[in-house]
C-alpha cells in the first residue's frame, strides 16, 4: 500500500520502533486520513523528529478503563494502535502545526521504552496484522449494500447529507475504514473497531453498532451498554 509517496508492502516495512501519540476517542484505520492540530510542545517535539526520519507516527489510546486516566499525564495505554505516515505538514505561524496521517497497518505494542525524548517511544510489532499492507484485502467479504444502507438511515436520521457520487465511487476498504474513523461512537467502540479481526467483521461491527444507536434514538452516545 501506499502512505505519500511511501510504499509499505509488508510488516517488515515499520520501524520497529516509533513514537506513540495517545489520544483518547481518536482511531486511525488503514489508508484513513487524519488531520491533526499539534499544539503540545511535547507532540511539537514529535512531529520535528517524525519529519527527521521515516515520518511514522504510531496513534493510540489511552487505557479507558482505568478510572481517572483521561486527568493521568502519562496514562497507560492500550496494546493495540495504528501506524500513519506524515503525508502534509502546515506550520500555522502561531506555534502550531497542522498534519495529516495517511494509516498504513495497525500494529501490538511490545514495550514501551524508556527515553529521554518528551513524546513516548515503543517497540511494536505488526506481524498480527499484515493483511492491513495489502488494500482491498477481504472486500468480496463485506456485505457494501448493508453498509450503504445503514449509513442512509444515520444520515436520514439525523438530517445529514452526504457526496452520494464519491461514497459509491470509493473502494469498499476505504469506505469501511472512512465510516468508522468518522463514527460518533466512544472510546470503546472505536477500539473494537481498530480490532476488528477483519474488514468484514469491522463492516458488521459499524452496522451493528449504527443500528443500535438509531434504535435508542441515537440518545446514548453510541456505546454499547
Amino acid at each position: 500500500m501506499l502512505a505519500g509517496n511511501a510504499s509499505f508492502e509488508k510488516p517488515a516495512d515499520l520501524p520497529q520502533t516509533i513514537p506513540l501519540f495517545p489520544l483518547m476517542g481518536a482511531l486511525l484505520l488503514p489508508q484513513g486520513q487524519m488531520p491533526l492540530n499539534i499544539f503540545e510542545p511535547r507532540y511539537l517535539a514529535m512531529v520535528d523528529a517524525a519529519l527527521k526520519g521515516d515520518r511514522i507516527i504510531g496513534m493510540i489510546q489511552p487505557d479507558y478503563d482505568l478510572e481517572g486516566v483521561e486527568s493521568v499525564e502519562i496514562p497507560p495505554l492500550r496494546k493495540v494502535g495504528c501506524a500513519g505516515r506524515i503525508v502534509a505538514f502546515q506550520e500555522t505561524g502561531d506555534g502550531r502545526y497542522l498534519i495529516t496521517l495517511t494509516g498504513i497497518a495497525r500494529f501490538e505494542v511490545v514495550e514501551e521504552l524508556k527515553s529521554v525524548t518528551p513524546f513516548r517511544l515503543a517497540s511494536i510489532s505488526a506481524e498480527r496484522y499484515a493483511d492491513d499492507f495489502h488494500s482491498g484485502h477481504g472486500e468480496n467479504q463485506v456485505d457494501r449494500s448493508a453498509l450503504i444502507k445503514t449509513l442512509d438511515d444515520y444520515l436520514t436520521a439525523n438530517d445529514l447529507e452526504a457526496d452520494w457520487e464519491s461514497i459509491r465511487s470509493a473502494g469498499t476498504e476505504v469506505l469501511v475504514n472512512a465510516l468508522s474513523m468518522m463514527s460518533p461512537y466512544g472510546p470503546a467502540e472505536k477500539q473494537m473497531l481498530l480490532e476488528a479481526e477483519d474488514l468484514k467483521a469491522r463492516a458488521d461491527a459499524l452496522v451493528a453498532l449504527t443500528e443500535v444507536h438509531l434504535a435508542r434514538g441515537g440518545d446514548d452516545g453510541g456505546r454499547l451498554q
